[in-house]
């Protein structure tokens, strides 16, 4: 298209560091689709944890904290991203992209301009699709989506139709995504009883509104201050933060004394006490560690109780696509907590660092 401009505004990350490592640009140059990929002007990009993470550089395992948006003291070439990688300055952040697809490099995928799409963030080498090793992260090994314009390759967008805003599809991929792929590695079913931890954010309303969909027995833990908005995405039960005694807690909203899985985004100084909560054969998945990476686990409740863990990061292809069935058949629903002009990023980064908020915050270029 000849419209499109030469130049755009964007947030760009210059380097691990605080808040101050972000630079507003007024004329940061437009990407340039090659190969299969397509140039998205963005509508609206989702905040994650991710962004502030690798910000932050607190995926290098040389950092023990939990996660607070401050800086760390890092190697040069520390292992600071998803994938293990050193990630690559300047970077532009933001997995969520929805927008309209602008351009395409390659002429069999013009059907594609003009349609409303969403991003799935897993960067692949599509002959090897599921080789996990050779899998990036939009927005952290390669540039993602606070700016004005993106490129992605063809296979990571979703044409939606759906009656949801711009800023309501930008927060269902990287949150539901990640809830969808720890419940598929936990094998959750109907009638298991789920624990969630984190509940008041993106991911733990993802976790909750998928495992209602899959027929299980949602219990949410969250602060009480906000158990009313925590109550919009319909779990079963919901429980304080961290209860003291959770067994107790447990059974006298549910009537059992244990779960059968724990889907964990929290970790930290609680690990031991969710992981007591599980009954015999339960199943342990996670994907986060915002309260701390460094837990201490007792082996012999490991094994004694016949317990399986999982992480979950890489996921199929398949996930994100039946999310956006989900999507289109109105089985998840979005929970804004707001939204941010992209010039005032700074501010929605705080928000959620603060942890205030219930649900996504959500960047508007």
């Amino acid at each position: 298209m000849s419209n499109i401009p030469e130049t755009m505004r964007a947030m760009v990350l210059k380097r691990h560091s605080d808040m101050d490592a972000l630079e507003f640009e007024t004329a940061w140059p437009v990407p340039k689709p090659q190969g299969r990929e397509v140039l998205i002007k963005v509508a609206a990009c989702g905040l994650n944890n991710t962004d502030v993470n690798t910000r932050a550089g607190w995926y290098s395992k040389s950092v023990t904290d939990a996660t607070t948006g401050g800086a760390y003291d890092l190697d040069a070439a520390a292992d600071n991203t998803w994938g293990g990688a050193g990630v690559q300055f300047p970077r532009v952040q933001g997995a969520d992209v929805c927008g309209h697809v602008v351009s395409v490099a390659d002429p069999q995928d013009e059907g594609l301009i003009g349609q409303r799409v969403i991003t799935d963030a897993w960067l692949r080498d599509w002959d090897e699709p599921m080789n996990m090793h050779k899998t990036v992260y939009f927005g952290s090994e390669a540039d993602g989506g606070f700016a004005e314009y993106t490129k992605i390759d063809v296979r990571n967008v979703h044409a939606v139709q759906s009656d949801l805003s711009d800023v309501e599809l930008a927060t269902f991929s990287c949150s539901y995504s990640t809830a969808e792929g720890m419940l598929s590695r936990a094998r959750v079913g109907e009638g298991d009883r789920v624990l969630i931890t984190g509940a008041s954010g993106g991911v733990g309303g993802a976790l909750i509104q998928l495992a209602n969909r899959r027929g299980a027995v949602t219990i949410a833990l969250a602060s009480e201050a906000k158990h009313a908005e925590v109550a919009k995405t319909n779990p079963d039960h919901i429980l304080p933060r961290a209860p003291e005694n959770p067994n107790a807690a447990l059974k006298q909203a549910t009537g059992s004394e244990s779960v059968d899985v724990v889907a964990d985004i929290v970790a930290g100084p609680y690990f031991g006490t969710v992981i007591d909560a599980l009954d015999r054969g339960g199943r342990y998945t996670t994907s986060g560690a915002i309260a701390g990476p460094m837990v201490e686990l007792d082996v012999r409740t490991l094994y004694l109780m016949d317990l399986t863990f999982t992480g979950s990061t890489v996921i199929p292809p398949s996930v994100f696509t039946d999310l956006v069935g989900y999507i289109e058949r109105g089985e998840v629903k979005p929970v804004v907590a707001g939204t941010h002009a992209l010039e005032d990023f700074k501010a929605g980064q705080q928000a959620f660092i603060d942890k205030k908020h219930t649900g996504n915050i959500v960047v508007v270029p």
